[in-house]
């Protein structure tokens, strides 16, 4: 079995003041407070995730 590469993203910024679709991204990554990592697999839909919050977020793989 091939293991796959893990993005490990934190929540660096607030969302308060974003749009709420901003918002359900953030939920949809699993992150609800600052300073929150989670271990998300390297997907497509993950990376469109991300893509979207990026300016709230930092990221890296593992």
């Amino acid at each position: 079995m091939t293991t796959s590469a893990q993005l490990s993203i934190t929540l660096k910024r607030s969302p308060i003041g974003s749009p709420s679709k901003v918002r359900l991204f953030l939920l949809g990554l699993g992150l609800r407070k600052i300073g929150q990592t989670v271990s998300r697999p390297d997907t497509a839909q993950v990376r469109g995730l991300v893509n979207k919050v990026r300016h709230l977020i930092e990221v890296s793989v593992s």
